[in-house]
This record gives structure tokens, sequence and C-alpha cells, in this order.
């Protein structure tokens, strides 16, 4: 926790160039996932709504999902880190050029892999909100599921673009491919 914590504040900082985009639309997301739990915890049990357990699935789902992407924030964070780490490896030696580039390609397909993964967990956060805005929820915390909506769309934004941005620097094509394809199902 205190490690999603302080990417959290690492995003928050304007002098910290290292952590940015990725991670906020992570935390972006994960902040809708909590409020469309708190929407179908909040709709649990009210007169002419759908079934209990209707209602327990999505806050379960959504509660799981809030995790999966603060933890995702931190992740993107790891994944810039290590993208500047390969970067920074010596380059003298034929030997060293090798493995600085082998180094730098396996960590852009990570930093590309990590937005994705939270733009998917993005996208189901969407569909949880969809979920009670067809299905009835409580009016009373319409605000909070319209937040949540907006949060998870800039959540996948941010996520897909931190994708998109990674993509041209993969040189094997096979991954970039791999990736691009993963992206276009996500957004269909």
């Amino acid at each position: 926790m205190d490690q999603n914590i302080n990417a959290f504040l690492r995003v928050l900082d304007a002098t910290d160039n290292s952590t940015g985009g990725g991670t906020a639309s992570s935390i972006a997301g994960a902040m809708a996932a909590g409020l469309a739990a708190m929407v179908a915890r909040l709709s649990m049990g009210k007169k002419g709504l759908a079934p209990l357990e209707q209602y327990e699935t999505i806050a379960a789902e959504a509660e799981k999902l809030s995790q999966e992407l603060f933890d995702g924030g931190r992740e993107d964070a790891l994944a810039f880190d290590r993208v500047s780490s390969a970067y920074k490896m010596p380059k003298e030696t034929a030997d060293e050029k090798t493995s600085r580039s082998l180094a730098i390609q396996k960590a852009m397909a990570h930093a590309a892999e990590v937005p994705l993964s939270n733009a998917k967990r993005c996208h189901l956060v969407l569909k949880l909100c969809r979920s009670l805005e067809e299905n009835g929820f409580n009016t009373n915390a319409a605000s909070d599921l319209k937040c949540a909506s907006y949060l998870a769309t800039a959540g996948l934004n941010g996520c897909v673009a931190n994708v998109r941005i990674n993509l041209p620097y993969i040189k094997n094509l096979k991954t970039s491919e791999a990736i691009k394809g993963r992206l276009k199902s996500i957004l269909k």
C-alpha cells in the first residue's frame, strides 16, 4: 500500500518527471472502480431495484478492480523506472551496446504491457458503470456513478495513450503487433 501511495504522490509532485500519465490514468481508474462499488452498495436492498446478489457481484468486482488499478499505478511507475535504467546502461563496448539494446527493448515492451493491462481494467470498470446504469441503481448516487464513468473513461484514454506512445520504440514486430491486437480488442 505504501508503494502505491508513493506512486500517487509522485504523480502529484510537479518536479518529479519520472511518473506521469500512465500512473495517473491507472489511479483515475481505481477511483472510478471505488465509486462504482460504492454506488452498488448504496443500491443494495432498495425497493424496485435489482436483486441484492447483482449489486454484491458488481461491488466485489469493482473493489477488486480498484485494488488492481491502484497497484497498476505503482507498476506503471516501476515500468518507467526500468526504461530509464535501461537507457542509463553503459554503451562503450559492443557487448555493452547489445546488452543495453536488449534491456531497452524488454523495458519498452513492459512499459507498453502495463498500461495495456490497466486499460483493460478501466474498460471493465466502465462496463460495471454501464451495468448499474442499465439495470438500476440508487439515484441518490447518480452524480457518483457519473463521476465513476468519467474517471474510468479518462483512465482508459490515458492508458491507451501510454500504450501507443511506447509502441514505436518496440522493434520486435511480433511483440508490437500482439500489443496492438490486444489494444484493438479492448477498444471494440
